[in-house]
């Protein structure tokens, strides 16, 4: 589990189909053999590490769904996983990403950034104004977002540009986009079903219903 707060950017040294080394001397010493990293939002796990770099294992899954295996991505957002007792300045984020958004629009607005993207709608179902968004690891409020949420922009502060990948962004670039997990529960619990290992009737969640229970 991270938070979507960045703590530094790594460089890819290498890639192949089963791993990735990332150049991130200033975080190497927080990381362990086993310790899972969110890169650009995708959680991977360090299986080597040295003084400078770690390399960490990917799978065709990982790479048939992110945009790890991108040749002109060379930078990206790294953050070690949430220890219990640490801050949560973010929002809960689970490094399992739910689809790749692109680039749509960059506007400097005073002192700060708008970025406008696009979602598909695995992502965009999720994507709600005011709500919070993964984009590549970070941690993000959407500032506008149409009805689906396929066209949403997010405002960024200049630090949050400089100290992450975003300043390399350019128009048509694909970016990782997580949901907000807690948005994703309450999909889960809203829908109409059974329990399929019980074969239990799930009650359908109407205004009378949570009155009823007290909300």
């Amino acid at each position: 589990m991270f938070t979507g707060l960045v703590q530094t950017i790594g460089m890819i040294e290498q890639r192949d189909r089963q791993h990735l080394t990332i150049h991130c001397p200033d975080l190497v010493a927080l990381i362990a053999i086993g310790d899972s990293v969110a890169v650009n939002g995708v959680c991977l796990t360090a299986t080597q590490i040295t003084d400078t770099n770690f390399v960490a294992d990917v799978s065709p899954e990982t790479l048939g769904r992110t945009n790890l295996d991108d040749r002109r991505l060379k930078y990206v957002n790294l953050e070690t996983a949430l220890a219990v007792g640490d801050k949560i300045g973010g929002h809960f984020v689970s490094g399992h990403i739910d689809g790749v958004g692109i680039l749509n629009e960059i506007n400097l607005v005073g002192n700060s950034w708008e970025l406008g993207f696009t979602a598909i709608p695995d992502v965009a179902r999720y994507i709600v104004f005011k709500g919070s968004i993964a984009i590549n690891g970070i941690s993000l409020t959407v500032s506008y977002c149409n009805d689906l949420g396929t066209e949403f922009r997010v405002a960024v502060i200049p630090h949050t540009y400089e100290n992450t990948t975003l300043k390399y962004l350019h128009i048509g670039d694909r970016v990782h986009l997580e949901g907000d997990l807690l948005g994703k529960y309450v999909e889960k619990f809203l829908k109409v079903g059974s329990l399929p290992t019980l074969g239990m009737p799930l009650p359908t969640i109407t205004p009378e219903f949570l009155a009823s229970h007290g909300y």
